[in-house]
């Protein structure tokens, strides 16, 4: 089996960005992901998908996108 996602969505705010005892860059952000189809009233519904970034990546984001940017995702799924 395999476990890859991808996603395109708008961030819900601006993600801030921490570091770890380790001193490891960390971030958290969520993203709205619009559904493919409608609901009967003609509307999209979105999915809020909740993400956790490392290192260079956790930095970029933080230091580049804001609330209501759209980003791409590229990773795997994970339950917490």
């Amino acid at each position: 089996m395999y476990n890859k996602v991808i996603l395109i969505g708008r961030l819900t705010s601006t993600p801030e960005l921490h570091k770890t005892n380790n001193d490891k860059s960390v971030a958290r952000a969520t993203i709205a992901v619009n559904r493919r189809y409608k609901d009967q009233n003609g509307e999209r519904e979105a999915d809020f998908v909740n993400l956790v970034l490392w290192g260079k990546l956790a930095e970029t984001l933080a230091s580049y996108a804001t609330k209501g940017s759209l980003i791409s995702v590229d990773g795997e799924l994970r339950t917490r």
